[in-house]
């Protein structure tokens, strides 16, 4: 069994509320969880190796989201970007 540890070192959120960035980064954080916990995702890591920085594109935020699922939708976008 594999196992993959990710670090989170700086979470920068620009356009949102200070109130709401620990809410944003619970979801992150319960989401990638799950993402990381599938199969794929930790041979994509393993090929990836180190990675300083990551740079995710096309995450589609609906208006008025709950900060949770914001997180969430972020989430998902790093595993897109993995799976490429």
């Amino acid at each position: 069994m594999r196992r993959a540890i990710i670090h989170v070192d700086r979470l920068v959120l620009k356009g949102f509320r200070y109130e709401d960035s620990q809410a944003i980064a619970d979801g992150l954080r319960q989401e990638l969880g799950r993402v990381f916990a599938g199969r794929d995702a930790v041979s994509h890591l393993s090929v990836m190796g180190h990675v300083s920085r990551m740079q995710v594109g096309g995450v589609h935020i609906e208006h008025g989201s709950e900060p949770v699922r914001i997180g969430e939708k972020v989430a998902h976008g790093i595993g897109k970007e993995l799976s490429r």
